[in-house]
Order: C-alpha cells, then sequence, then structure tokens
C-alpha cells in the first residue's frame, strides 16, 4: 500500500466501522465500577470516564469482524483489555507524576499516590477476574500475560532509567512489554474467539504487536514535540524522569563523549529539558526524523501481516489504522 502523504493537518480516527460496537464497550467500561465496594466505585468510575480512543478494543472487534463476525465475547475481551489498560494508566501517572490525563487531574493529583496505587492494583484484579468467565483458558491465560508483561515493561523501564547504555533493542523489548502486549492480545485473541487457524491468529497477533510498538514510538516523539493544551496530558516528562526513548537514543548515537556527559549531567539533576537545550546536543530534529522513519517502515511491516485476510471492510479499517498513525508521525515531523 502506497503510503499517506505527510500533513499538518489532524488525521482522520479511523474506528467508524465499530463505532456503534465501541459505545456499548465505552457503557459496560463505565458499568463495571458498579462491581466494586460502594466506597470504591466512585474512584473507578472516574477513572473509566475520561474515555481515550479505545484502541485495544477496537482492535479486537475489527479482528473479531474480520474473521467470522463479531460475538458478545469479542464485546467482553474489549472491555477486558480496556481496564487492563485503564489499571496502566493510573500507575503510569503515579510514576511519572503527571497532573493531567485527556484535560483531567489524574487519580494521584486528585486522590494521592497511595490510594491510587490501590486503585490501579483492584482495577488489574478485576480485569483478571473477568478473564477467568471465557470457556477458552488460553484466552484467559493470554490476557494474563498481557497484564504481566505490560507491569513487567514498566519494571524495566523503571530499572533503566538515567541510563545512557540502554539501546535501542532494549527500549524496543521494553515498549513492546509495557504498550504492545495488549494491542497484540487484542487483535491475536480477537481473531482466536472466531475459531481461526493459528497462522491468521499470529499474524494478527504480530499486526498488533507492531502497531503498539509503533503507537509508543509516536507517544515518545510527541512528548517532546507536542501542545500540551492540543493534546490533553502532561508532556516533556521523560526525559526529567530519565526515560530514554527512541529519538533520545538516536540522538545519543550521535553524539560527542562531551555532549553524552552533559546530558547525563543534566538528568542526573532533573533539570529541565527544554527543545533549545536538546538542539544543542548534536542533532536533536534529525534525532526524531530517524525515529519517524523508523516508525513508519514498521507500520508497512504490520500491513504486509494483513496478507491473510480475505478483502473486507474490516481489512481495509486495519490498513487505515496504519495510515491514521502514518499520519500522526508525519504531524510530529511537521511540528520541528
Amino acid at each position: 500500500m502506497k503510503n499517506p502523504p505527510a500533513s499538518a493537518s489532524a488525521p482522520v480516527f479511523p474506528f467508524e466501522l465499530v463505532r456503534a460496537d465501541l459505545e456499548i464497550v465505552e457503557k459496560s467500561i463505565r458499568d463495571q465500577a458498579r462491581a466494586f465496594d460502594p466506597a470504591v466505585e466512585g474512584y473507578v468510575s472516574y477513572v473509566c470516564q475520561a474515555a481515550g480512543k479505545r484502541i485495544r478494543p477496537a482492535l479486537a472487534l475489527m479482528a473479531g469482524g474480520a474473521t467470522g463476525g463479531k460475538t458478545a465475547d469479542h464485546t467482553r475481551l474489549s472491555v477486558i483489555l480496556e481496564m487492563v489498560h485503564i489499571a496502566s494508566l493510573v500507575h503510569d501517572d503515579i510514576m511519572d507524576g503527571a497532573a493531567t490525563r485527556r484535560g483531567l487531574p489524574t487519580a494521584a493529583a486528585k486522590w494521592g499516590s497511595a490510594l491510587s496505587v490501590l486503585l490501579g492494583d483492584a482495577i488489574f484484579a478485576y480485569s483478571l477476574e473477568l478473564a477467568t468467565e471465557f470457556e477458552d483458558a488460553h484466552v484467559c491465560r493470554s490476557i494474563a500475560k498481557a497484564s504481566r508483561d505490560v507491569c513487567s515493561g514498566e519494571i524495566l523501564q523503571t530499572q533503566r532509567r538515567f541510563d545512557l547504555n540502554l539501546s535501542v533493542p532494549d527500549y524496543l523489548r521494553m515498549i513492546e512489554m509495557k504498550t504492545a502486549a495488549l494491542f497484540a492480545a487484542a487483535a491475536g485473541l480477537g481473531a482466536r474467539l472466531n475459531g481461526v487457524p493459528e497462522q491468521v491468529e499470529q499474524a494478527l497477533y504480530s499486526y498488533g504487536m507492531k502497531l503498539g510498538t509503533v503507537y509508543q514510538i509516536y507517544d515518545d516523539c510527541l512528548d517532546l514535540v507536542g501542545d500540551e493544551a492540543k493534546v490533553g496530558k502532561t508532556l516533556r516528562t521523560d526525559l526529567v524522569k530519565g526515560k530514554l526513548t527512541l529519538p533520545i537514543l538516536y540522538l545519543l548515537m550521535d553524539a560527542t563523549d562531551a555532549q553524552k556527559q552533559k546530558l547525563n549531567k543534566m538528568l542526573l539533576k532533573g533539570e529541565p529539558m527544554d527543545t533549545s537545550i536538546l538542539a544543542g546536543i548534536a542533532d536533536y530534529e534529525g534525532a526524531i526524523e530517524r525515529a519517524v522513519s523508523f516508525a513508519q517502515n514498521m507500520l508497512n511491516e504490520a500491513r504486509a501481516e494483513l496478507i491473510c485476510l480475505a478483502d473486507s471492510d474490516y481489512k481495509r479499517a486495519f490498513e487505515e489504522i496504519a495510515d491514521y498513525l502514518h499520519a500522526l508521525l508525519d504531524n510530529c515531523r511537521a511540528s520541528l
């Protein structure tokens, strides 16, 4: 497929095909709060109300549509994976010290870290409880493994903060775990629920893994070049917290030893990192451009996984998601 042209305009979100299904998922997610103790229900309801793009549910629903049809199990899978994601965001915001998410105060900013840790734990546990309702034990195990990977990826990222020896393969492994694992589970399990051949399930799993990896690279680039007012969450936190993302790793690869030492001192001191400072360390714009190009090449690999699917509106929708991310990355490039 030909890549979409570069554009600084807002790309069209590609989930119209499953909009009605996502509305059902959205209502179900909000309804889950009632499963908790009344004293806890309000906290759960709050973190579930800030609706994001619901990418993981959309992937699960589209995988169902592309492989035989969407069922109640696809809706249930969508809700569970999004609840796992919501739990991970509650914890992420604590670790990042983020004040806002999607324009609202984070749970940590509103109620403090101690309560928010427990809130995230409760939602994680509840999600895994819901997963046990699937008749296919493999589905439950896969959801549990993806949840474990999300947490393990965050541990690895925390472990490697401020580590200027972090390699690109190490970084990719971390983001596959902490972000892409749920994308992969959504697409792969969405197909499995329809009893597809293993190679089809694996192809969609791989598509989801690549798509999720690209999404995290985009988010990492956005942290450097995005506008908080437009994005709706706290930005410029990665470097302050010692997170070395792909653009920064590329920056370090091209920097001199003296420049690396300068950046290391700034990171360890927790000094603010704005683009003017980074621009003085090697080729800042070139590093972001390189990260964008890497991600867009991976999108081409993700598209290639779709050859296993028969032509349908759902297959085209999977392709449109890749186009959508490609356009978002172009917008990062245009922001330089």
